[in-house]
């Protein structure tokens, strides 16, 4: 297996990097595309990623995961939110634009050429970045299957309401804690008036329900995060999705970091071979 950790992919609307990973074993034959996209305070290197990486890989499938550029990691620190200015700053019409940057990167780079077919592209997206990859499916044309795991059905039911909200406006910035790092995470209210003055693209609901693409979604009976019931509601909106509860699987698939063991979680592991079964049919 070939891996290139921590490529800085230029954006096409900031000036900060988009850090990204690229695994695959060279046989100079075109093979299909996974994207992976982290979720909420999450991070490319997080936990068990790189040995998801490695499963794709294994099936002969070319594999790329990489941080939001306003995730709070840098090219140098990509794992532990140095950059919480950028943290506040994000939103997520930048998420969108950044998964299209990776997009058109590899779809554009000489290197890969052989070894990549662009115009087969299965976008994974995990808890918040389920969301993305719903919307960028539906948004791009190289994009030809869509997979979430625990992935949310709505983001404007995750925002502040009443009280919450009009203290935020007030103040211009909240912050939420983050349990690994300690640290405490700043939003900038821009986060939620980018989302209003986008709401109609940024709407899950509007989303599933035009697509026509193959759409799994894989969820955790024990996830509180988001639980089953989102994926429910999301295959009511498109019965032609597949739909696929995993017993006992929390959140963040039984993972959890740094992840020191030679091999995936059960329920982790089950997640990325139903993905793999469903790229491959």
């Amino acid at each position: 297996m070939k891996t290139l950790k921590n490529i800085a992919v230029k954006s096409t609307i900031h000036s900060k990097p988009i850090v990204t990973d690229v695994f695959y074993k060279p046989t100079n034959k075109k093979k299909q595309l996974v994207i992976f996209c982290h979720g909420y305070k999450g991070f490319k290197d997080w936990g068990c990623w790189d040995k998801v990486a490695k499963n794709f890989v294994d099936e002969n499938i070319f594999f790329i995961k990489f941080n939001f550029s306003h995730n709070g990691g840098t090219l140098k620190n990509p794992i532990d939110f140095p950059d919480l200015k950028a943290f506040g700053e994000n939103n997520f019409t930048i998420e969108l634009q950044d998964l299209e940057d990776v997009i058109n990167w590899i779809s554009n780079n000489s290197e890969f050429e052989n070894e990549v077919d662009v115009n087969d592209i299965t976008l994974i997206g995990h808890s918040r970045g389920g969301g993305i990859v719903l919307i960028k499916a539906l948004e791009n044309k190289q994009v030809s299957k869509v997979i979430t795991w625990n992935g949310v059905s709505d983001f404007g039911s995750r925002f502040p309401k009443d009280e919450q909200l009009e203290q935020w406006q007030k103040e211009g910035i909240i912050h939420i804690l983050n349990g690994r790092t300690l640290q405490q995470m700043p939003h900038t209210y821009q986060f939620y008036q980018n989302f209003k003055e986008n709401e109609e693209r940024l709407t899950i609901k509007n989303v599933v329900k035009k697509l026509t693409k193959p759409q799994l979604i894989i969820t955790g009976s024990n996830d509180t995060v988001v639980t089953p019931k989102e994926g429910e509601i999301m295959h009511s909106w498109n019965p032609k999705s597949t739909l696929i509860e995993i017993d006992e699987m929390n959140h963040v698939l039984g993972g959890k970091h740094p992840w020191e063991n030679e091999n995936l979680p059960k329920h982790l592991k089950k997640a990325v071979s139903e993905s793999i079964k469903f790229i491959k049919k």
